[in-house]
Formats: structure tokens, sequence, C-alpha cells
């Protein structure tokens, strides 16, 4: 049995980058204003300059930007759903780190300061960083959701 087509379809609309959460507040205000179908608007924060709008079709989506500062255009065509997921599905921070990475420490009492991770313990969702700003090294545990990836550890060969 095949699957249903969705009824929808995922457009990519492109605006001025760092405005993208101002225009979808923009475009969420219209579309409530004029009763314009408009399922969902998603605004990634990993992909600066662009917005997707969920509509049953392109006139749709040009009703609803028209006109609206910080647009730049709506890019041709529809974007599958499997493109869209992986701004949807966040990985733990956990998972993206390697021992021997370079990281900033973004919460706490080293808050901004840069560290290499020593050890991993994924059971815990915890790493075991080394600073590199201290004058002597002493290896401290932080929760992973403390730190944020600076530069991947190179590889040796």
């Amino acid at each position: 049995m095949a699957k249903p087509k969705p009824s929808t379809s995922i457009f990519v609309v492109r605006t001025t980058a760092g405005q993208e959460k101002n225009v979808a507040d923009l475009v969420s205000a219209r579309v409530e204003l004029k009763k314009i179908p408009i399922k969902s608007i998603l605004v990634p924060e990993s992909l600066k300059g662009y917005i997707f709008l969920e509509a049953e079709g392109p006139h749709y989506v040009e009703e609803a930007i028209a006109g609206i500062k910080h647009i730049r255009s709506r890019v041709p065509g529809k974007v599958d759903l499997s493109e869209v997921e992986r701004y949807i599905i966040s990985k733990p921070v956990i998972e993206e780190l390697d021992v021997n990475d370079i990281i900033e420490i973004i919460s706490g009492p080293f808050k901004g300061m840069k560290a290499k991770i020593t050890r991993i313990d994924s059971s815990k969702n915890e790493v075991t960083l080394e600073l590199l700003e201290a004058a002597f090294t002493l290896p401290i545990t932080v929760h992973s959701d403390y730190v944020k990836l600076v530069e991947k550890a190179k590889e040796e060969r």
C-alpha cells in the first residue's frame, strides 16, 4: 500500500542574515491577520539567512511574504522533509565531541575559558577537561551541556 502523499509542502524563504526571527514574526502576524493557510514556520538556529514555511502551495507563501522587510526571495521549488529534519532533530552535544577536541566552557565558574577534552563519560553526560589557560593542569569534570565545540582534534597519522 502506498504512503499517502502529504497535502502540504515545505518552501524556503531567503532573509537577511540575523533577521530570521523578525521575519518569522512578521509573516506569522500576516498569516493570522489575513487567514493565509500557512501550517508552520521554522527558523533553524544553525542556518542563517533562511526560514522554512509549510503550505499547500507556493502562491500562499508568496502572499504571506509579499512586501515584508528583510525578505530576499523565495527559493524556487519545494524542499523534501528529510532535508529539514536535521534542523528539527537536535543531537546531544556529547555525540559531537571527541577526546582532544578544543572546547569553550559556556556556563559555570570557568565560563569563557578554552579547554581540551581528556575523557568523555557518555553515561553521565560529562566531559573531563584540561584548561588551556590555567597556570597548571587541573582536570575538571563538567556537564556536556556546558561546553561548545571550538575545534576538532587533528587526526594523528
